[in-house]
């Protein structure tokens, strides 16, 4: 398996990635099921807070294994700060993993249950100097993982994300995406769990403080159909829907998941 193709589908997928990137063998792996009666509450653990600059937004990008949101983060202009974190965490991108179908596309299970996708906010911690630097230590980088359950009354905010699908459906496709404040895309309860865990692709590093929104939004099936409609292929290829973009869950290895509610 060459380095730079690891990906999905049965000869480079999640099984086999730890033959490039031993990491993912490693003991604090993500996503994880979470079953709410191994869950500690802790009360200690406060609110978190976002407060982003809509003109941060950037590009809009279809890599061939996700759609990508890119941010500006050469400063403190949209961060993240509060809730297991200490300090403010500059985000850099978001994007998305999705299933096939409506029933499946999460990467974290929640009691058994899985979404039809979910949205990962990644941002990274900037006394470590830059992206790369936090990539190596255990406090680099906190991801906020939102799930997108499919139903009848959608939340108009992922609308704008998905009218610019038709600009990236082929892989190497970028497009600009300015004046976006992702805040809307949260739901209203700000309950999260937390763990100490890493990406969700290669190479896996466990530089990662997960903060999961118990509750999901919404979008339509029409919406989740769009996702699907991108492609993984270069334009001059055929087109081979990228769906399922999910790693299966991965051992806890003794981690405690704690929450900020009861």
């Amino acid at each position: 398996m060459a380095q730079s193709v690891w990906g999905y589908d049965s000869d480079n997928g999640p099984e086999r990635w730890h033959e490039n990137y031993p990491l993912a063998k490693g003991d604090k792996q993500s996503p994880i099921e979470i079953n709410s009666k191994d869950v500690q509450h802790d009360s200690s653990l406060s609110s978190w807070h976002a407060s982003y600059d809509p003109g941060a937004a950037k590009t809009i990008l279809n890599n061939g294994r996700t759609c990508r949101v890119v941010f500006d983060d050469t400063f403190d202009r949209s961060v993240l700060r509060g809730g297991p974190l200490t300090g403010a965490y500059r985000l850099r991108q978001l994007h998305l993993h999705w299933g096939s179908s409506d029933d499946h596309g999460s990467e974290h299970v929640i009691d058994g249950v899985k979404y039809a996708a979910e949205l990962h906010m990644v941002h990274w911690n900037p006394k470590h100097g830059n992206f790369a630097g936090a990539l190596k230590q255990p406090d680099g980088v906190a991801v906020v993982g939102i799930f997108l359950k499919v139903g009848n009354t959608p939340k108009p905010e992922m609308k704008r994300i998905l009218e610019e699908i038709e600009n990236i459906k082929t892989k190497g496709k970028e497009a600009p995406f300015l004046h976006f404040d992702p805040s809307i895309l949260f739901p209203k309860s700000r309950d999260y769990w937390t763990y100490h865990g890493s990406f969700t692709t290669p190479p896996c590093e466990e530089c990662i403080t997960w903060i999961l929104l118990r509750e999901p939004i919404e979008v339509s099936s029409d919406q989740m159909a769009k996702l699907r409609s991108l492609s993984k292929n270069d334009e001059n290829e055929p087109v081979s829907p990228l769906v399922d973009n999910w790693r299966p869950p991965q051992p806890l290895k003794g981690r405690t998941v704690r929450a900020s509610f009861k």
